[in-house]
């Protein structure tokens, strides 16, 4: 067993394993494991097996290296692709996304796809058509969502990394609660479309979940681009900046306060307290911050607005493809709650919204004027217990009559919908919003043994920045 993908890509081009052994100890874990986990919703072995015999190395960085993809949104041609949906319970993607090409041209060799919930809106993963995803270290509790599939793959150990996405935290989140490194990168960094150029309007980003610092940046130094036909095209970092950067003292603002108010764990705060100690004596300074950079109600209020229009716009296209209209039985409850709100949101609500958004990021700009890094925790608490955030009757039975309520009302059962998860949640959705990269270390354990991780955060395109942070606390020592 490699530790990550990296010793593993250094082993198959030295011949010290092949590239089929690799694929063959994977698909063995995955068939061993994922009966209890139920991370894994699909399967593709003869056609990994046949990738790995025929592999050629040249320069791909990670050949031969099996992994697994996200069911949502990393469709490779002629693959089974559900989006943790009834609906498309046997769909196969028409054509493969610029992500999942790039993935394979690195020399990733794809072995299935993980579980999510329905396209990708909770923050675990308990979809009605593959069920709960089971936490590896304790199997009452949920990996987290919606890359909680992928998660609890890689923490079990079925794979050394997993495709991963993240629009309000679905990376970073299961990274927490799975004791993993959790990346999302800046907004542009990494190839989009053909299927969707602008995923939630630039908040949903794609990348993977990580057990090592050095994946992570090669893995991002690798599968950057410079889009030009992108909407939000971004420079590429270079190789000097990721690689070969000296150390420096860094400005680092924390705080372990919810941004909507609401209760954060004990362990959550000292996730990030036990941290500053050792920040200090590294030469950094570190400041304690009052309030939070942004109003996180107002911030979360816009979310909600944006899933319920973009939700109401893909189903039209849904529609358009089936050539009929959608009903509450062809989906979950969240969904339909989402897909009906987005039809009563007039068009200069939404760009008001987008505006509000550009604004967010100007103030977070200025913001990293002053400090380099702003550190929280990733999560106000350990991963729930399966169950912990089922809808009140009251509440599922109004989403259930969504056009019987105005805008204003939707708005507010859309938020009552998300309040339980939200508040184990709160402070992952602002860089998405923003468009900053954010990352999840694995940073402390509780006396249980569950993991809370920590979040840093920097100006949008600075990876580079958390990296070199991330790199140090890993070499000290710090990880849980």
């Amino acid at each position: 067993m490699y530790n990550d993908a990296t010793a593993m890509a250094e082993a198959i081009k030295n011949r010290t394993v092949s590239a089929e052994e690799c694929v063959k100890a994977s698909i063995a874990r995955i068939e061993t494991l994922n009966p209890v986990v139920n991370a894994v919703v699909s399967t593709q072995y003869e056609q990994a097996l046949e990738c790995s015999r025929n592999l050629e190395i040249g320069d791909k960085p990670f050949a031969g290296v099996p992994i697994l993809l996200k069911d949502l949104g990393q469709e490779q041609e002629g693959v089974l692709s559900t989006s943790g949906s009834r609906l498309f319970a046997n769909y196969k993607a028409q054509k493969s996304d610029r992500y999942t090409q790039r993935m394979e041209e690195l020399g990733f060799i794809v072995l299935g796809r993980t579980n999510t919930p329905e396209f990708g809106f909770k923050n675990i993963s308990d979809s009605a058509l593959h069920g709960f995803v089971n936490l590896p270290l304790d199997v009452t509790r949920n990996a987290g969502g919606s890359s909680g599939g992928s998660a609890a793959a890689v923490s079990s150990g079925m794979v050394v990394l997993a495709g991963a996405s993240d629009g309000g935290g679905s990376i970073r989140i299961p990274a927490s609660f799975n004791g993993l490194i959790g990346l999302k990168p800046s907004r542009g960094r990494i190839p989009v479309g053909p299927s969707s150029y602008r995923g939630w309007q630039g908040a949903s980003v794609h990348f993977a979940l990580t057990k090592s610092v050095r994946d992570t940046k090669r893995l991002l130094y690798y599968l950057q681009t410079y889009q030009v036909e992108a909407p939000f095209p971004l420079r590429p970092l270079s190789w000097a900046s990721l690689f070969n950067a000296s150390k420096k003292s860094l400005k680092i603002a924390f705080l372990v306060q919810s941004p909507i108010g609401t209760q954060v764990s004990i362990e959550a705060q000292a996730a990030v307290l036990q941290l500053l100690p050792i920040l200090e004596a590294q030469g950094h300074q570190v400041t304690e911050l009052n309030t939070y950079p942004l109003d996180g109600r107002e911030l979360f209020s816009s979310y909600y607005m944006m899933n319920s229009v973009e939700t109401a716009q893909m189903f039209a296209e849904i529609e358009a493809g089936l050539g009929r209209k959608m009903t509450i039985k062809d989906m979950e409850l969240m969904t339909w709650a989402l897909y009906r709100s987005g039809q009563t949101i007039p068009a200069y609500r939404y760009s008001q919204i987008l505006q509000d958004w550009d604004r967010y990021s100007a103030k977070m700009a200025a913001f990293h004027e002053m400090y380099d890094v702003l550190l929280t925790p990733t999560v106000a608490g350990v991963a729930p217990e399966h169950g912990q955030f089922d809808l009140d009757k009251d509440v599922s039975k109004k989403l259930g009559h969504m056009d019987d309520y105005s805008m204003e009302e939707q708005q507010e059962l859309i938020w009552q919908m998300f309040e339980k998860a939200l508040a184990w949640t709160p402070f992952t959705a602002q860089a998405n919003l923003t468009g900053q990269p954010s990352i999840s270390l694995p940073t402390y354990q509780t006396a249980q043994g569950l993991p809370i991780g920590v979040q840093l955060t920097a100006a949008k395109g600075r990876e580079d920045i958390l990296f070199s942070l991330a790199e140090e606390l890993e070499q000290l020592g710090t990880w849980s």
